[in-house]
């Protein structure tokens, strides 16, 4: 086949050389062809004419109308889809390789006269204007903390002109989330764009009404910084298309760091958070001229953060329970009958009366969850020690594994007062210390054998006034193996040969 490299050479032989066939030779091609070339002035790309018949029959010529009624009624279908079940409509007459065939058809007709497709139009950011944020789970990562599966979520905040974005640490989609979130960026950037919009998430929009208008809360926020509200159509995440784009960005370079630091592992939370921050701090340095084109235009800062807590009243009913956000919690019996005020907080729920805070507790992840401490009923518990065994929340009255393990090792010793034993041993261990009560009992149960192992308040308490220094559980001692003892018994079993002889 002639190429137009050929031909251009050809065409600049032909004024140099002394002859056509000198110069056909040189081009590399025969003499007739050149004449040909040089007395037509296209190029043979120009001369090529595109195929418009087939070289095979169509195998689908009699099912395709068959094929346009199902794909006109069900656009989403794919051509495999279609193809298998034509196979299994009509046995041995389509074979495997003819998928292709199908696939190529049916591309061409949605490209000519299937549906119309969904276009996107890219849009031009103006610098200060608009600022998203969204929330995006990060189990995938297979981060853990302590060695302990670590499920988590990020809040993540994009400026959609210069892409400068911040994260926060959080458990759940949460309203405090969200306020903790988008505060903490806020203030670290150090102003405030014009508009800010999420998606169509329960916490700032209510989907239940046709307009989908803010929650109070949320507008509250958005009044506090003088931003704009903006939310995206029902199913339409690519109108938030920045912050969607920034998930994808931001794991990537998490997972890669993760790569680098060789573990994925982390000793306390804080250590994650520390390495999320330099991570986000190194991804924002390579925005910097935009950010300071965009920072011109933000506004100023309110002179206060806006409280994220959400409060709630609440009454102690007699079981020294308080019940807030759908969970349950459990506070000192001395407040059974007072109405207190519990502050959720993105990790923590404070509860205050008379205006002192009393307690500052974990704050459950998820709905219908309870944390019920024994410190703050183990004193009628011990009086009422009949209650303990079928009690609501007895799971949660057991601090760690050995605690569970010796209240087993009572009811298989002594069932009928396996209660009253280990609630003494509970009572113990929230006036000496929990870790002390823990360590006595890893203690007790490893110096004995298993079937002699006393547990009650008396051996611990024992343990305790002894005041020795307990060996830590990662100490194993290995006895001393006697050399002479192996040549007694090798002594012994040559004997035992020579007496068989």
């Amino acid at each position: 086949m002639v190429t137009d490299a050929q031909v251009r050479r050809l065409r600049k032989l032909s004024k140099t050389e002394q002859n056509q066939e000198v110069a056909a030779a040189k081009a590399g091609m025969d003499p007739k062809t050149a004449r040909g070339y040089l007395r037509d002035p296209r190029l043979p790309s120009e001369r090529r004419t595109d195929r418009t018949w087939r070289t095979r029959p169509d195998p689908f010529t009699e099912v395709w109308d068959e094929v346009l009624e199902q794909v006109g009624t069900n656009p989403g279908l794919e051509a495999k889809t279609m193809f298998e079940a034509l196979q299994r409509k009509y046995p041995g007459r389509f074979t495997d390789g003819q998928v292709r065939t199908l696939q190529r058809r049916l591309k061409g007709w949605r490209a000519t006269e299937g549906r119309p497709r969904e276009v996107f139009f890219a849009q031009q950011h103006v610098a200060g204007r608009l600022g998203g944020s969204d929330f995006t789970r990060m189990g995938k990562l297979g981060v853990t903390v302590g060695g302990q599966s670590f499920p988590h979520m990020l809040y993540h905040f994009v400026l959609a002109y210069s892409n400068w974005e911040a994260v926060s640490l959080c458990y759940s989609e949460s309203f405090e989330s969200l306020s903790d979130g988008l505060q903490g960026a806020l203030w670290e950037l150090g102003g405030v764009p014009l508009e800010h919009r999420t998606d169509r998430m329960t916490l700032a929009v209510n989907n239940a009404t046709e307009e989908g208008e803010f929650t109070a809360r949320y507008e509250a926020l958005m009044r506090h910084y003088k931003m704009t509200g903006l939310k995206i159509q029902t199913g339409r995440p690519n109108e938030n298309g920045d912050v969607e784009q920034g998930h994808h960005r931001l794991k990537r370079a998490l997972d890669q760091a993760l790569m680098l630091r060789n573990s994925r592992d982390f000793s306390s939370t804080g250590e994650y958070k520390e390495f999320l921050a330099r991570l986000v701090a190194q991804l924002n340095s390579g925005r910097r001229d935009r950010l300071r084109i965009e920072t011109q235009y933000l506004r100023p800062l309110p002179e206060s953060r806006m409280e994220s807590v959400k409060r709630e009243r609440v009454k102690v009913d007699s079981g020294s329970l308080i019940h807030a956000d759908r969970n349950t919690y459990s506070v000192d019996s001395r407040l059974i009958g007072e109405t207190v005020e519990a502050r959720l907080g993105t990790e923590t729920v404070e509860v205050w009366h008379a205006g002192r805070k009393v307690e500052e507790l974990p704050r459950l992840r998820g709905r219908g969850k309870h944390r019920v401490d024994y410190r703050h009923i183990i004193d009628w518990l011990v009086r009422k020690p009949g209650a303990f065994e079928n009690y609501r929340y007895r799971e949660d009255l057991f601090p760690t594994s050995r605690f569970r393990m010796a209240w087993d090792m009572l009811r298989e010793s002594a069932p009928a007062r396996a209660n009253k034993r280990y609630l003494e041993i509970l009572e113990l261990a929230a006036r000496e210390g929990e870790a002390r009560v823990d360590d006595a009992l890893r203690h007790l149960m490893e110096r004995e054998q298993p079937d002699a192992v006393k547990v009650d308040m008396e051996a611990v308490l024992a343990i305790l006034k002894e005041g020795a220094a307990m060996p830590p559980p990662t100490l194993v001692q290995v006895a001393e193996v006697s050399l002479p003892a192996f040549d007694e018994l090798l002594s012994a079993g040559e004997g035992s040969r020579e007496a068989g002889q």
